[in-house]
């Protein structure tokens, strides 16, 4: 009775070209072998061991992992029987992978694929997709999962070596279409006789060197692969959502900061000024009581038109002890061009002093105007203004620039992962259209 841990042994035979052996590994599963020492191509399905094809020897590749490897992925044991280099090319450029052909006698085939540093484990699938358009491009679904297309392209193998189950030649070309879900990979191949499915996950080099033990460190990643993940996308949602909590916080808080100002009303009143009036402009307001530490805000409301305003304030106690200087402009224009009706700037102002002390207060108030300016007025220049002084008003400003920076986060992290989706689109067949991919939208 055989186990499933015990592994049979491998059935040699001898090349017809060269002589050298050859160890199939593959048992009654295998149709081609491919002899090492000299690159020939050998059909194993009959005794004589007829020769397929001669393979130049300059072209040899050297694989990174050596047939009769064996590891554990998955939780099985693989392999490694066959090696495979396969090349597209786009734009005249030619773009080669290499393929490992994965065996375990009691699980059956799987391969390992490899392209500048990147891998993935790949298995046959049975079911066929369905397919479907994705934001107005193909797509397809298998096992309720949605795979964007990617590139569709001519493959032709251009290196083998150990052994196959199919008969492989190399020359032989196959239409491949990807599609994509990070970390999964859908293909199809089609030699216009039949469509083979495979699915791949894509794992590290490290990943791969541990499982087989191989010496030295894997050759290093460059680029981003089509179903490498983005390892920016979870960082991305996690700011997100934490973007999310704090801006409910923070209208929470500036909820309550609103709702605990007092934003008392401590003086009103209207005056009128003339700029060709005789006389002194300047005014002093009736006293008013401050009625804690805290800010004041000082609001200016004018009827002008067509015509600037400066006012020079000041807050004084009335025991003389303490003073506050400050000024604000107010101008407002419009009129009518070949464009239409136009207008600029504002009637009205405001300054907020931040803490003044509790304390009994008036307003001294000196206003300027043009007195050239047209006002349409034959009686000269002049204005309504109203003033209104108010205490503990609401200072959402502090709030509002919070906000940005609670943004920040999330938007550094987003940017770096619409980078990488930029980058990986970039070299699919449609240029460098962005999106967060499959899974990771």
């Amino acid at each position: 009775m055989v186990t499933q841990n015990r592994v049979p042994a491998p059935r040699p035979v001898s090349c017809p070209n060269c002589g050298g052996r050859i160890e199939l590994r593959g048992f009654a599963h295998t149709r081609t072998a491919v002899c090492i020492q000299c690159c020939t191509v050998l059909d194993t399905s009959t005794p004589e061991l007829r020769i397929l094809q001669r393979f130049d020897e300059a072209m040899r590749v050297r694989p990174l992992i050596p047939l009769g490897t064996r590891g554990t992925l998955q939780g099985k044991k693989w392999e490694v029987i066959g090696f495979q280099v396969r090349t597209i090319r786009v734009d005249g450029v030619p773009y080669s992978w290499h393929e490992y052909l994965l065996f375990n006698p009691y699980a059956g085939f799987r391969y390992l694929t490899q392209y500048d540093g990147h891998w993935n484990f790949v298995s046959t699938v049975r079911a066929l997709p369905a397919f479907t358009s994705f934001r107005g491009r193909k797509a397809a679904v298998l096992e309720g999962r949605t795979y964007r297309h990617f590139q569709t392209a001519t493959a032709t193998t251009t290196f083998v070596m150990g052994e196959f189950p199919w008969a492989v030649r190399v020359g032989e070309t196959v239409t491949a279409e990807d599609y994509i879900a990070p970390p999964w990979i859908l293909s199809s191949e089609s030699d216009g006789k039949e469509i083979n499915w495979s699915r791949g996950v894509y794992v590290t080099g490290a990943e791969i060197w541990k499982a087989f033990s191989l010496p030295g460190s894997p050759p290093p990643a460059q680029g981003v692969y089509a179903n490498q993940p983005n390892p920016y996308a979870d960082g991305m949602r996690r700011a997100w959502r934490t973007f999310a909590v704090l801006a409910l916080l923070w209208v929470a808080a500036l909820a309550a900061h609103w709702a605990l100002s007092s934003n008392r009303e401590l003086f009103r009143g209207s005056y009128h000024f003339a700029a060709n009036a005789p006389g002194e402009h300047s005014l002093v307001t009736d006293v008013f009581n401050v009625p804690g530490d805290g800010n004041v805000d000082v609001q200016i409301r004018t009827d002008l038109d067509n015509n600037w305003a400066y006012f020079h304030l000041a807050l004084l106690a009335e025991d003389g002890s303490r003073g506050f200087d400050f000024g604000r402009e107010v101008s407002y224009y419009h009129g009518r061009d070949s464009d239409g009706s136009w207008s600029e700037g504002r009637r009205s102002a405001a300054a907020t002093l931040a803490r003044v002390p509790a304390g009994r207060y008036y307003l001294r108030i000196e206003p300027e105007m043009d007195a050239q300016a047209s006002f349409g007025s034959p009686a000269g220049m002049s204005m309504n203004y109203e003033i209104i002084v108010r205490h503990d008003t609401p200072r959402p400003w502090l709030f509002l620039l919070a906000l940005p920076l609670l943004l920040i986060p999330a938007v550094v992290r987003s940017f770096k992962a619409i980078g990488m989706e930029t980058a990986r689109w970039s070299e699919s067949d449609y240029g460098t259209s962005v999106g967060i991919s499959g899974d990771e939208e």
